[in-house]
């Protein structure tokens, strides 16, 4: 039984750590999201500034420019981020199940040894009852 406890211990942490990769990965996505939207905002306001729009005009401002490339670039590594999490996802869901199957075979284990515990315990009631029948004590 000790090891199936350890089993168990070393499932749980599996599942906590997968947990915590979904959650940082989710939390990545969430900053670059939030980086690309204040991106955003900066290439509207320089091209306000401006007074240009098209980022193919000669004098287009080269910050607008390199914020256009730094947002590209988080959208790209986002994308990147959101295949990661569904394959972290898939762990964490294998490990989850894993968990489960070993936390079952834990309970019917369990429920197995106390069946036997109660048949051991009713087999001595009844050996001590025949006792007293034989020797003629009435409870």
């Amino acid at each position: 039984m000790k090891s199936r406890e350890t089993l168990i211990r070393l499932k749980k942490f599996q599942v906590d750590e997968k947990r915590r990769r979904v959650a940082q990965i989710e939390g990545m996505i969430a900053d670059f999201q939030r980086m690309s939207v204040d991106l955003e905002r900066e290439i509207q306001n320089e091209q306000d500034r401006a007074g240009i729009n098209d980022p193919t005009h000669f004098a287009y401002p080269t910050y607008a420019k390199a914020a256009i490339q730094r947002r590209e670039n988080l959208t790209r590594s986002a994308d990147e981020l959101r295949i990661q999490l569904e394959d972290a996802r898939s762990l964490l869901s294998e490990a989850f199940d894993e968990l489960k199957k070993v936390e079952l075979l834990d309970e019917r284990d369990q429920a197995r040894e106390r069946a036997e515990e109660s048949a051991r315990e009713q087999a001595d009631l009844d050996s001590i009852g025949l006792m007293r029948a034989r020797i003629g004590v009435v409870a």
